[in-house]
C-alpha cells in the first residue's frame, strides 16, 4: 500500500511486498489526536518547506530539524518564521543532526511530537560516491535512530512515523511507472 499523508501510525514492518513502513494510528489515544505536533527534519529542502507549509495550514504546530552550517541554508522556510519569543508560534526551527542520535533523542523528549516526517538524507548523489559511509550513516542509519528514540522515549504508541525515500532506489528502471514491486537496482550509495 502507498503511504500518504493521511496514512500513519506506530511504526511496525511492511508488508510482504511493500517498499515502505506499514503505518496505523490505531494506537493513538484521543487525547494525544487533538493534539497535533509535527517534526520535520530535513525542513529546509523543497519537501520539508511545503510539508510544513500544509501541515501548519492545517493547524499543527510544526517542528524543523536543520543542519548546522557556515552558510544560511533557510530560505524556503523563511517566510513561516516567527520569533519564538513572541511565544504560542506555530513553526520552530531546531539544530540537529541525523548522525546524531544523542541530539535526536533530546530533541524528541522535549518536543514529544504526534508525527515525524523523516525527509532528512545527505542527497547529492556525486558526494555519495565520494563519501559513501557518511551518506549510508545519515541516511539509513539516521532512520533507526529516530526509531530507536521513539522506541527509547515510549512514544510508540503517541507518534506515528513517515519515512520519505527516493526514486534513487530503483536506478536504471526495470519497469515504468515503478510501482510497490519494481526491484531496486540502484546506481549510486545515495
Amino acid at each position: 500500500m502507498p503511504l500518504d499523508l493521511e496514512v500513519a501510525g506506530c511504526y511496525r514492518p511492511a508488508s510482504s511486498g511493500s517498499r515502505g513502513l506499514a503505518l496505523s494510528g490505531d494506537d493513538m489515544t484521543a487525547q494525544d489526536s487533538k493534539r497535533r505536533v509535527a517534526l520535520i527534519t530535513g525542513v529546509t529542502g523543497q519537501d520539508g518547506a511545503y510539508l510544513a507549509e500544509y501541515l501548519l495550514g492545517l493547524g499543527y504546530t510544526v517542528h524543523g530539524i536543520k543542519r548546522r552550517s557556515s552558510s544560511f541554508n533557510t530560505a524556503r522556510v523563511d517566510h513561516l518564521y516567527q520569533d519564538p519569543h513572541a511565544g504560542n508560534v506555530p513553526f520552530l526551527m531546531h539544530y540537529g543532526d541525523m548522525t546524531d542520535s544523542t541530539n535526536l533523542i533530546r530533541l524528541m523528549q522535549q518536543i514529544r511530537p504526534t508525527e515525524i516526517y523523516n525527509l532528512a538524507a545527505q542527497s547529492h548523489v556525486q558526494v555519495s560516491f565520494e563519501s559513501p559511509e557518511y551518506t549510508a550513516n545519515a541516511d539509513a542509519i539516521g532512520v533507526l535512530r529516530l526509531l530507536e528514540a521513539i522506541r527509547i522515549l515510549g512514544m510508540e504508541k503517541e507518534t506515528r512515523f513517515y519515512q520519505a525515500s527516493t526514486s534513487e532506489l530503483y536506478g536504471l528502471v526495470q519497469e515504468v511507472p515503478q510501482k510497490e514491486t519494481t526491484p531496486f537496482y540502484p546506481r549510486s550509495p545515495y
